[in-house]
């Protein structure tokens, strides 16, 4: 017989069993000594505990199951440390470690790291993986010819959510959102 904790991690509740709780806990730590983020270091943690919870999420589905030591070997795996490292820190306890390879998904966002008025061109330019100058030229050029690129920018500002966390950073650039990933977004600041 294990014993189970409640816990909320990301801002959802998950019953998680103890040494999947252990290890999870000792990650934190670990990723938090490492991360090196300065006054930041609340904003990346929360980003990292709603990714965690996520991840448990989609893999428990709605079946209401204990989070095991197997599936925060999985998770922890996939996020990694923010120095690229495994993110283990030799707390490893490989019952059926498996490899799992992250895909991220794009979104569109407004950058407010390279933005010049709104951040709509640093965002397209970023979610089309082009340079922001070709970007900026074409929407000049169509306001030139009309007001069309006005009113295009208009709606892109309106529409699109300014990328604030670092989570939402990656996402914008169609990167997976590790740990990693967060880190290199932490650190410009």
């Amino acid at each position: 017989m294990k014993k189970v904790i409640n816990v909320g991690i990301g801002g959802r509740s998950f019953t998680i069993d103890e040494d999947a709780y252990r290890k999870l806990d000792a990650y934190l730590n670990n990723f938090r000594t490492k991360a090196h983020m300065g006054c930041q270091t609340k904003e990346v943690m929360d980003d990292l505990e709603m990714r965690i919870a996520e991840l448990f999420e989609q893999e428990l589905g709605s079946k209401s199951e204990v989070v095991n030591l197997a599936l925060v070997n999985k998770v922890i795996s996939q996020l990694g440390m923010p120095d690229g490292s495994a993110g283990d820190g030799g707390y490893s306890t490989n019952d059926n470690k498996e490899q799992y390879q992250a895909t991220g998904t794009k979104r569109f966002y407004r950058d407010p790291d390279n933005n010049i008025i709104g951040g709509v061109c640093s965002g397209l330019a970023a979610y089309f993986n082009i340079d922001i100058v070709l970007v900026r030229i074409l929407f000049v050029i169509a306001l030139l010819l009309g007001s069309a690129g006005f009113w295009a920018y208009i709606i892109f500002w309106i529409v699109a959510p300014k990328a604030v966390t670092a989570a939402q950073k990656c996402e914008m650039r169609g990167w997976p959102v590790t740990a990693e990933n967060m880190g290199k977004f932490s650190q410009k600041k």
